[in-house]
């Protein structure tokens, strides 16, 4: 530790002014895990006001003491940056927890509604309560607006965005949350016409965008294998090969309105999140990008969502082009069989291929998809090890750490804020969350017994486990 420690004592330079100008929380005597791009490790952090000001030794961090500094005694405890969930519906998973739609007794679909801005905005901010106690700092809301305003949930309209940005307004979320806007149905279809009004009125907010940014769009371009609506390449068992949500006169139409619709959110300039899982769909996405130009798409950083057909070769082109591809390995876990019986053994031992991810070009987020799985990040790396299996080279402390970071550094990449959160570094957000034991020092198997201690954002206690001593625990889940 000594020597790592000197290592980034080094990188980071002097130690910052002490007496005249405190810290106003110093974390000492554990592992900081910082998940920057040497993945360095300390013992101490040190925060004032929302951001990280230190990072180093135990010693060191003392100097930054200050009459009113509150002083945490890590004893061997573990910090990691505050958890990205990449892909989460906020105000669903309010309406729902602790159901969700994959659990212990298999696949439901328990009943919600928000009928009211009161529902929506007490729905996010239980949602926010649970997040605090899984460490979670940040998220991704994927598919809010117009699209959705007449839906049966009342979950996804654009009255959820209105509701975000009262709470936001009024100081009131516990985690930062970026949106994605959308213009179609949420799993159906959508239509150029609708899409393209929608991008010329795209909602704004000119608050604090380090709490609420609206990041660009979503667009459902095909459904999922089980249900036979992923568009492939491969052959169903009833002789189909699933085609596009997005309306036409034919596949061919359908195929050119997605185009369309990719090409038009890219022009304004938008970060595009394409909800593809066929190969078909996933291969057009990435053709209209391409088209746009090498620099043009990197800069933009669009993303496929889910992706379990993707290509080797599809998976490359991904990276080559600047783009992400968003996971979620408890959804590979759970549906994986069914994949396989609709199309074979073979194909599902090749889907959802986060082990080769994690090794290339394209960046990597795991998420959780709540309400659809829990939003236990642990339970999410857990998933991610059972789906990767063994026999992939790595020690488990170069696994964990390229799984931790698809839930850190990578979720801040993919929301354009790498350069302020996502990691542990002096002059970044003050989002963290502490561990009782260094998740890299245990299997991903073993990572959901490991428990949250502490969550902090913006340099805010928002989670303390020994004050919630007694409460019900709000991350358990009804299955």
């Amino acid at each position: 530790m000594t020597e790592i420690t000197s290592a980034l004592e080094a990188k980071m330079g002097q130690i910052p002014a002490g007496p005249g100008n405190p810290a106003d929380l110093i974390l000492r005597g554990g592992s900081v895990i910082t998940m920057d791009g040497r993945n360095s490790e300390a013992e101490a952090i040190a925060v004032r006001g929302n951001e990280v000001i230190f990072v180093g030794s135990s010693e060191d961090a003392m100097h930054l003491a200050g009459n009113n500094t509150q002083v945490i005694e890590l004893n061997g405890r573990a910090v990691i940056p505050g958890i990205n969930d990449s892909h989460l519906h906020g105000a669903w998973l309010g309406a729902l927890w602790p159901d969700t739609i994959i659990g212990g007794a298999g696949f439901q679909s328990p009943a919600a509604r928000l009928e009211t801005g009161e529902d929506r905005r007490n729905a996010i901010l239980r949602t926010g309560r649970l997040l605090a106690s899984l460490g979670i700092t940040s998220y991704t809301e994927p598919g809010l607006g117009p699209g959705e305003d007449n839906g049966p949930t009342g979950c996804f309209g654009s009255g959820v965005l209105d509701s975000y940005k009262e709470l936001a307004d009024a100081g009131h979320l516990t985690a930062r949350v970026t949106v994605l806007s959308l213009f179609g149905e949420l799993d159906g279809a959508s239509d150029l016409e609708s899409f393209e009004r929608g991008l010329s009125g795209i909602r704004t907010y000119e608050g604090d965008r380090k709490w609420l940014r609206l990041a660009g769009v979503k667009i459902f371009a095909d459904g999922i294998p089980p249900m036979h609506n992923a568009w492939t390449h491969h052959c169903y068992p009833d002789g189909s090969s699933g085609d596009l949500l997005v309306e036409g006169a034919d596949t061919a139409a359908r195929e050119d309105n997605l185009r369309r619709m990719i090409l038009s959110a890219h022009a304004a300039g938008h970060q595009i999140g394409v909800h593809a899982t066929g190969d078909r769909s996933i291969e057009t996405f990435l053709d209209a990008v391409e088209s746009t130009g090498l620099e043009s798409a990197r800069a933009a950083r669009h993303y496929v969502i889910h992706g379990d057909l993707i290509s080797g070769a599809a998976l490359a082109r991904l990276g080559s082009l600047g783009m992400g591809i968003n996971i979620q390995p408890g959804i590979a876990v759970a549906t994986g069989p069914m994949l396989a019986g609709v199309l074979s053994d073979q194909i599902a031992a090749s889907a959802w291929p986060i082990l080769s991810a994690m090794g290339g070009p394209a960046k990597l987020c795991l998420s959780s998809d709540a309400p659809v799985l829990s939003p236990d990040w642990r339970q999410g790396i857990a998933a991610a090890g059972e789906w990767v299996g063994t026999g992939h080279g790595m020690g488990n402390r170069e696994l964990m750490t390229r799984l931790l970071s698809s839930y850190t550094s990578h979720a801040a990449w993919q929301d354009k804020a790498e350069a302020w959160k996502g990691t542990l570094e002096p002059g970044k957000a003050a989002d963290l969350c502490v561990l009782e034991h260094n998740p890299l020092e245990v299997s991903p198997g073993d990572l959901p017994g490991v428990r949250v201690d502490l969550t902090v954002v913006d340099g805010r206690i928002v989670y303390d486990r020994e004050s919630a001593a007694g409460e019900p625990d709000p991350t358990v889940a009804h299955f």
